[in-house]
């Protein structure tokens, strides 16, 4: 897949990145570079490689899944500029 100049603008508006039209052969040359790379990468054979979450074989940590500290509505409310009936309060954004 390439990428062109037009298509890196469009990336860039959904990204909300404001990019100058002189600087998007630029964008669209990194995007590319980009692309290549993982071409390349999905060039390996990587059937026989176990998955791992560090580059040193270690197991995560895991807790029992269990509420330590709850049931304290009053304290949590105390931090809301406004609660109603037991709620935080936030004005209305939709009309």
């Amino acid at each position: 897949m390439s990428i062109d100049k037009d298509t890196a603008a469009k990336v860039a508006k959904l990204a909300r990145i404001k990019v100058e039209d002189a600087d998007l052969p630029v964008l669209a040359q990194e995007f590319n570079a980009i692309l290549g790379f993982i071409e390349q990468l999905n060039e390996l054979d990587v059937d026989d490689v176990e998955p791992m979450v560090s580059v040193t074989p270690m197991r995560l940590k895991r807790r029992e899944d269990v509420v330590t500290d709850g049931d304290q509505p009053e304290k949590v409310l105390k931090n809301a500029p406004e609660a109603r009936e037991g709620f935080f309060a936030v004005p209305k954004v939709v009309e």
